[in-house]
């Protein structure tokens, strides 16, 4: 097969297609890793020095400063940043059904909302898959009331979780609007629907309160021509019939932490959706040798390689407690036996050994 660019290839896995070879790329990869396999390498520079196969972004939102690791939101929400290159909310900022009837949130047209997007796309359309990282029904609504808060107003206000959620799938949908017009080539979003042990709400609360929004936001996502790919850790088999119907062209990161495996998924909802995943970032990459690291890339490729639709990457990101060269160790696994034709039967012994 000819060589495709890193674009083609995300794109043609995204339509469930054998591409030329499997992909890779990360939501996240932390800055010490980045440094220690390329010093001084901003993400972008990473990407693009490691040969991986996506550019990523977000909307641009304003912050300031409101204390030491403290920031203020253009959302109004106050977030702390700490060792890993995520925020937690510290001060959220609805309540109520009447504040968040009052609420405003940022204006998705803001002429600066979209500036790190066009500067990817004036940079590399068409060589790299440029995604970006917008929401769908719960990450909103829980960065402005804040997490415990929210799972009790799923009990409780029933109706404060609907105003939210419907929030954030219209502004969502404006959102991948303005992405669209701007060049990006796909969505993800990263709202995380379970624990290691199970969704956060019964099946029947998501049913009533989420999933209506979900396949809506999802449809005005593809409305726009972005295929989207779905983030969520945790077991969300409970969900899974919706989160099917809802019509995801990808699923990630197919948590092994959440009983979720990967030969299984393949063989069961191959014809629903790409998946990505799902190398062990938790115990795996961390603290696993090399030989370890390998053997498990290689098991996610022959579970799931044939036939397409594969991305293979981390089992949610590659954070700062992830060893750099484990995480080389998957990333050259991937190039070296990701080839299609996809051999199945490969002998990989000794494989590793360079990166002890």
């Amino acid at each position: 097969m000819a060589e495709m660019t890193s674009a083609e290839r995300v794109l043609t896995v995204l339509r469930r297609e054998e591409p030329d070879r499997i992909p890779h790329f990360e939501w996240i990869i932390d800055k010490k890793v980045r440094h220690a396999l390329c010093p001084g390498a901003s993400t972008e520079e990473f990407t693009v020095r490691m040969g991986l196969d996506a550019m990523l972004t977000a909307p641009d939102f304003t912050t300031e400063q409101v204390a030491p690791n403290r920031f203020r939101n253009e959302w109004g929400v106050v977030v702390e940043r700490g060792e890993e290159q995520h925020s937690t909310v510290v001060e959220p900022v609805i309540r109520t059904l009447e504040e968040a009837e009052a609420y405003q949130p940022p204006d998705p047209t803001a002429p600066h909302r979209f500036d790190s997007l066009k500067r990817l796309v004036a940079a590399y359309k068409g060589r790299y898959a440029i995604g970006v990282h917008l929401n769908d029904v719960l990450s909103i609504p829980r960065n402005l009331m804040g997490f415990e808060e929210l799972m009790m107003a799923f009990c409780l206000e029933p109706e404060l979780v609907a105003r939210l959620v419907a929030m954030s799938v219209e502004l969502n949908i404006r959102l991948a609007a303005e992405a669209a017009r701007c060049g990006a080539d796909f969505v993800f979003t990263g709202d995380d629907y379970a624990s290691g042990q199970a969704p956060f709400m019964s099946p029947e609360t998501f049913r009533e309160l989420l999933y209506p929004g979900l396949k809506r936001v999802v449809a005005g996502f593809h409305a726009q021509g972005l295929p989207v790919i779905k983030h969520t850790d945790g077991n969300v088999m409970p969900l899974m019939e919706m989160i099917v119907d809802a019509g995801f062209d990808c699923l990630d990161p197919i948590d092994p932490l959440g009983g979720m495996e990967m030969a299984a998924m393949k063989r069961d909802y191959s014809g629903c959706f790409a998946l990505k995943g799902n190398v062990n970032c938790a115990t795996t990459l961390v603290n696993g040798t090399a030989q370890e690291v390998v053997r498990e890339t290689l098991d996610v490729i022959r579970a799931a390689a044939a036939g397409g639709g594969l991305i293979v990457s981390s089992s949610n990101s590659i954070h700062s407690s992830v060893a750099p060269l484990n995480y080389l160790a998957m990333l050259s696994t991937v190039k070296a036996y990701g080839r299609y034709p996809i051999r199945l039967d490969f002998d990989a012994s000794g494989a590793g050994e360079a990166f002890s």
